[in-house]
């Protein structure tokens, strides 16, 4: 019996009906419901994306800005409803994480964490359990108590980082790589945790305009423009189908073999 896939996707398509017009009022839908309604502008976000993904891989998301790499994430995560004919299975425990998500500069960073790690979906319980590695880890000791606004940037992003990678979850949804932030020092750090235990038997998908973050990461590669998928496979692969579609952009003229 072969591996069964935590997330896959067939014939994955997401439209968007945008009104030309701003509506001013409830009497005006039901005077010109029918003018109003052809006034309405289609955008397919997402057509006829396939793909899976194993437990434990990496897969990496690249495409040009409005590609609708967002948009996927969102349906993964079940934040958004697919077109009808859609099949997307995506099982376990599902965490989307962003550096810095939920931080109140007005409070401390023992409150902030127990504000980031419930967003996240951890227990307070959890969350205590693991407070000091997540302060120890970012070298906060002597700032449990101060207020957010007081931090530096880098204190901030070490404190946010801290928290995303003591985060537990089935399947990771990141936009844009959370390893190699912060200062200097606090860069090397933070690269080999995320490679040695953050990357470690996680299944992540993460969208990234960092072809370096896409070739270093993933197992895999899903490349898609115009909503459209032009690729998924080994990632030396599709980072060349990427960089030709780039070059292609940049002279229209271009004529390729």
């Amino acid at each position: 019996m072969g591996i069964e896939p935590v997330i896959e996707a067939r014939h994955l398509s997401k439209t968007f009906y945008v009104r030309e017009k701003p509506v001013r009022s409830i009497r005006e839908v039901v005077l010109n419901f029918s003018r109003l309604a052809a006034q309405k502008h289609k955008i397919e976000a997402l057509k006829d994306i396939n793909f899976s993904v194993n437990r434990g891989e990496v897969i990496g998301i690249i495409g040009r800005n409005g590609s609708g790499k967002s948009t996927l994430l969102n349906l993964i995560m079940g934040s958004m409803k697919p077109d009808k004919g859609s099949y997307l299975k995506a099982e376990g425990r599902i965490m989307k994480l962003a550096l810095g998500m939920g931080f109140d500069p007005n409070l401390s960073a023992r409150h902030n964490i127990y504000v980031n790690g419930s967003i996240l979906g951890l227990t307070f319980k959890r969350i205590g359990n693991v407070f000091w590695d997540i302060i120890g880890f970012a070298d906060l000791e002597d700032f449990v108590d101060t207020p957010i606004k007081y931090y530096s940037t880098g204190m901030k992003t070490r404190l946010a980082f801290s928290i995303a990678v003591h985060a537990d979850a089935d399947v990771f949804l990141l936009d844009e790589i959370v390893g190699g932030v912060g200062d200097e020092g606090f860069k090397k750090k933070s690269q080999q945790i995320f490679k040695d235990a953050f990357l470690a038997k996680r299944t992540i998908l993460f969208v990234s305009h960092g072809l370096k973050n896409i070739k270093d990461y993933s197992d895999k590669v899903l490349l898609i423009d115009k909503g459209r998928q032009v690729a998924f496979g080994d990632p030396a692969e599709v980072l060349a189908e990427y960089k030709k579609l780039s070059r292609q952009f940049e002279n229209p003229h271009l004529v390729t073999s």
